[in-house]
């Protein structure tokens, strides 16, 4: 039997989603789509078999809903996901978990309250090829201890309402993670730098360099790049103490033409990381399935806001700011 699944949004990740639930992935059905835009809900369900809800809540509360996915905006997440929990319900949510420490905090707390793990957090990069293989080689031991990592999270262009706050609160979660991933070390200090700002983005400062520093004293620099046009482009490089390694390029070929090399930059994200994207989804759905949850989790999740967090406050004042945990629940352990 598919696992049942209500979708809330209907917007870009959203839409993707139901695209990929639909056409990519098995054991799975979409019943329900939610969204308050309703001409782009009913283009979103046009041919499907769905039924629209006038609500998120509504739709958490379809008996016929097995498993909700989240795909609304950020703010919107902690109330959806506790909801869901309220019932216990599964649910996957998209990042970020919450726009606050203590909101996600509050995630915690409900699904600690059930006795188990109910939620997975969409940090896709844990399922990307590359990621994966830059994790092993270091879990390999191949470059000796990690000291240094460079990261780059670059967007070709982001929409007019943009704010410098979303890149700090909606990327940087992103990079939070997944250096958590590969080093298996918690991120404990933050300070933001602000270099020369662009003038291709009025009112938001682009682009933000942000020095993260983990238990063991691994510096991380993330460069966050909003609107630097040429594509979307991700980048990591660790230097250990005998090599470094790198994510790959990413392009399927190198073209020699003209006396100049080049090679394709992905589009947007979903060029990038579809394949994580469907990794990831069909991990939920089979973890769902058999009553399991994997992945990456609300703890997880409050790690990365409570990141972005004190990133933000080091934005506001210019100082290192140390990231202050909570002491994780026996279910994340």
């Amino acid at each position: 039997m598919s696992l049942r699944v209500g979708v809330i949004g209907a917007g870009g990740i959203g839409s993707d989603h139901i695209r990929r639930l639909r056409w990519t992935l098995s054991g799975v059905e979409v019943i329900a789509i939610a969204d308050p835009d309703g001409a782009r809900t009913a283009a979103v369900a046009e041919g499907l078999d769905v039924t629209i809800e006038s609500s998120g809540a509504a739709l958490i509360a379809n008996d016929r809903v097995d498993a909700v996915l989240v795909a609304s905006p950020g703010f919107t997440h902690a109330d959806l996901v506790t909801a869901c929990l309220a019932i216990g319900k599964p649910v996957f949510c998209e990042k970020p978990l919450a726009i606050t420490a203590d909101e996600a905090w509050r995630v915690v707390e409900a699904e600690v309250a059930t006795g188990r793990r109910l939620v997975q957090v969409g940090f896709m990069r844990r399922y990307d090829a590359s990621y994966r293989a830059l994790k092993a080689t270091l879990d390999g031991g191949d470059i000796g201890q990690p000291l240094v990592i460079h990261a780059a999270h670059r967007n070709p262009e982001v929409p007019d309402w943009w704010t410098t706050d979303l890149t700090i609160k909606d990327s940087l979660v992103h990079d939070a993670d997944i250096v958590r991933f590969l080093t298996g070390e918690e991120i404990v200090a933050s300070r933001v730098l602000r270099p020369r700002a662009s003038s291709r983005l009025a009112d938001v400062q682009d682009p933000l360099v942000i020095l993260l520093e983990t238990t063991s004293g691994i510096l991380v620099d993330v460069e966050l790049s909003v609107n630097i046009a040429y594509g979307y482009d991700i980048r990591a490089e660790v230097i250990g103490e005998t090599g470094t390694a790198a994510l790959g390029d990413g392009g399927l070929v190198t073209l020699k033409r003209a006396g100049a090399r080049s090679t394709d930059v992905p589009t947007d994200w979903r060029q990038r990381f579809a394949l994580a994207y469907d990794r990831e989804l069909q991990d939920w759905i089979d973890a769902t399935s058999a009553g399991e949850t994997t992945g990456p989790s609300s703890w997880d999740g409050f790690v990365a806001t409570t990141v972005a967090e004190a990133s933000h406050r080091s934005y506001q004042d210019g100082q290192r700011v140390e990231v202050q945990l909570a002491d994780r629940p026996a279910i994340y352990r």
